[in-house]
């Protein structure tokens, strides 16, 4: 089966241990994800591209209750669709990465809970090819 990631040169997969790209100002020190071409605090035109960490820490969260629609629309359908957490991920000293979570039941989820960045099948088109994205998974070390 095809597998393709959702968008060009968001995270490094197929890598074995997959980062997200981000950008980093060479004028302010500035970190973005995803990668912009001008940094959002100086104006500048001095980005350049910065592999994230692939753990992190849960800052906050919040469950998806209902059907997302397009681009954000999986496949899913009324129903099939099963709520899901999303979390705002701090990764490292630079920046906040706002995913999905692997967990959804409130009690396997809490503020500061170690996370680790996973790759997982998104959608399936109609051809048959994986669309994959992106979302964070409980680390094995925890927090």
């Amino acid at each position: 089966m095809a597998q393709i990631p959702f968008a060009p040169d968001v995270f490094t997969w197929p890598a074995e241990k997959p980062q997200l790209i981000g950008a980093r100002c060479r004028s302010c020190a500035a970190v973005t994800f995803p990668a912009q071409d001008s940094c959002p605090r100086c104006g500048k035109l001095e980005m350049e591209q910065r592999l994230l960490p692939r753990e992190g820490t849960l800052w906050t969260w919040t469950t998806q209750e209902f059907l997302p629609k397009e681009p954000y629309a999986s496949g899913e359908t009324p129903e099939t669709f099963k709520p899901f957490a999303v979390g705002l991920v701090q990764l490292g000293d630079d920046v906040r990465v706002e995913g999905r979570l692997t967990v959804s039941k409130p009690d396997e989820i809490r503020f500061g809970m170690g996370l680790e960045l996973v790759i997982y099948p998104f959608r399936t088109d109609e051809d048959g090819t994986q669309v994959m994205s992106y979302a964070f998974a409980p680390s094995e070390g925890g927090n």
